[in-house]
C-alpha cells in the first residue's frame, strides 16, 4: 500500500480531480474543445517546465525563468516597433534568453554562487531591465505584427468533432516539439546520463570525468532558452508584451517538476511525469475557472494539493 501511494498517489489524485470537474461541469468540460483549450493554456508552462527539468536533474533550479520570459517578449516586441521581420526579432529574443541562462551558469559553475542566490539576483535584474526598456508599459497594437499574433490563434484543423470544428493549437504544437527535443535530450543521450550522474552525486561524476561545470554551463543555457521561447509565445498568444507577463510561470514550473517527481521511484525529475504535473495543474486552473471559483481561492487550492502530493510521496517512501 506504500508503496503504491509513493507511487501512484498523485495520478489517483488526479483521477479524483478528472471525475469532480466532469460530473460538475458535464456540458463543458470533457469536451475536445476544452481540451484543446487547456493545451493551449498550458503550452507556455510545458515549455518552461521542460527547461526547469533539465536543471532540476542535477539538484538545481531556476528562479529566473519567469523574468527571462517576460524579457524576451518585450525584446521581441520592441524589435517588432522598429520593423524588424518576426523570424529575426524572434531569434534575438531567443539569444537573449540562452545569454541570460549563460550567465546564471557562469555564476553558478565557474564563480560558485548557490543557484538560489544566483538565480534570485539575476530575476531581479531581468525584471528591471524588461521595465526599464519598455518604459514599463505594455506594448501591443500596431506594433505587434498581425502575423504574429494570429499564430497563437491558429492551428491544423482536425475536423467536426460533435458538429464543432476543432483545430490543434499551434503553441500546443511547439509545445508538443520542445517535449520531445528534451525528452530524446535528457532520456536517449550520453549528455542527458551525465546530468542525471550530477544529480545523483556531484562529486562521483567529477571524479568519474564528468565535465560537471560545462554541462551545468550548457544546461542552464537551455532552461534560459525554453523560459525566452515561452515568453514568446505568451506574446503571441495576446498580441502584446509587459514586464511582468511571465511572473507565474516560475513557481507554476517548480511546482510541475515537483509534482511529477512524485511519480519517480527514487523521487528524481523526469519529463514525462513533469508533464503529468503540469497537467495536473492546467485542469485545476481550468475547471477552478469555469466553476467561478476566485483566483486567490484558486491558489490556495493549488497550493494545498501540491504540499499534499509531495509530503505524502515523501512520507511513504521514508516510511520504505
Amino acid at each position: 500500500m506504500l508503496t503504491l501511494l509513493r507511487r501512484y498517489g498523485t495520478l489517483v489524485g488526479f483521477a479524483a480531480i478528472l471525475i469532480f470537474f466532469w460530473v460538475s461541469l458535464p456540458d463543458t468540460f470533457m469536451t475536445a474543445r476544452n481540451w484543446l483549450n487547456i493545451s493551449q493554456q498550458m503550452s507556455m508552462l510545458i515549455v518552461v517546465a521542460s527547461g526547469m527539468t533539465i536543471v532540476m536533474v542535477m539538484g538545481d533550479f531556476d528562479l529566473s525563468v519567469g523574468s527571462m520570459a517576460s524579457l524576451a517578449g518585450i525584446v521581441a516586441a520592441i524589435l517588432f516597433t522598429f520593423d524588424y521581420p518576426i523570424w529575426a526579432a524572434v531569434s534575438v529574443a531567443l539569444l537573449v534568453g540562452l545569454a541570460g541562462g549563460a550567465v546564471n551558469g557562469l555564476l553558478i559553475s565557474f564563480v560558485g554562487i548557490l543557484p538560489f542566490v544566483a538565480t534570485l539576483a539575476t530575476l531581479t535584474m531581468l525584471s528591471g531591465v524588461a521595465f526599464v526598456v519598455s518604459g514599463g508599459k505594455t506594448i501591443s497594437g500596431r506594433a505587434i505584427p498581425e502575423s504574429f499574433g494570429n499564430f497563437a490563434r491558429e492551428g491544423i484543423a482536425l475536423g467536426d468533432w460533435g458538429g464543432v470544428a476543432v483545430s490543434l493549437p499551434n503553441l500546443t504544437i511547439v509545445a508538443i516539439v520542445v517535449v520531445a527535443l528534451v525528452w530524446v535530450l535528457l532520456e536517449q543521450t550520453t549528455f542527458g546520463r551525465r546530468l542525471y550522474a550530477i544529480g545523483g552525486n556531484i562529486e562521483a561524476a567529477h571524479l568519474s570525468g564528468v565535465a560537471v561545470r560545462r554541462l551545468k554551463l550548457i544546461a542552464f543555457s537551455l532552461t534560459g532558452g525554453t523560459a525566452a521561447l515561452a515568453g514568446i509565445m505568451y506574446a503571441s498568444r495576446v498580441a502584446s508584451s509587459n514586464p511582468t507577463q511571465g511572473s507565474g510561470l516560475m513557481l507554476n514550473a517548480i511546482a510541475a517538476v515537483f509534482l511529477g517527481s512524485t511519480l519517480s521511484e527514487h523521487g528524481e525529475p523526469r519529463l514525462l511525469y513533469t508533464i503529468v504535473g503540469v497537467l495536473v495543474l492546467g485542469v485545476l486552473d481550468n475547471g477552478l475557472t469555469q466553476l467561478s471559483v476566485d483566483s486567490y481561492v484558486r491558489q490556495i487550492l493549488v497550493g494545498g494539493i501540491i504540499l499534499l502530493a509531495v509530503s505524502t510521496s515523501s512520507y511513504a517512501r521514508r516510511l520504505n
